[in-house]
């Protein structure tokens, strides 16, 4: 019974230690946003009315990674480093 607890415990605080790490890469992304990408996608990632930006709302954060990554559009991408990527990534999966 003892060892069923520790095991519990230690899932939580994992699951615990994964909120914490994407609000952090979420705050890091927001910030390589703002810098990077605002000025074509807008504050709130909403773009300009000509954009035909493919749709990101309801996505998770590693379906948008990829969808980044793999866009030739966005050449500017090439010039951030993958964990600015994915910290990116982890921002754009928290607009609605």
């Amino acid at each position: 019974m003892k060892k069923v607890y520790l095991v519990i415990a230690a899932v939580s605080m994992l699951c615990l230690a994964g909120s914490a790490g994407r609000a952090q890469d979420s705050a890091h992304g927001e910030k390589t946003y703002k810098a990077k990408c605002a000025s074509c996608h807008g504050q709130g990632g909403e773009g300009k009315p000509a954009m035909k930006a493919p749709a990101i709302k309801g996505k998770s954060a590693d379906e948008i990674q990829k969808q980044i990554s793999t866009s030739p559009k966005h050449a500017s991408v090439k010039k951030l480093t993958p964990a600015q990527v994915k910290d990116l990534a982890a921002y754009l999966a928290t607009l609605k």
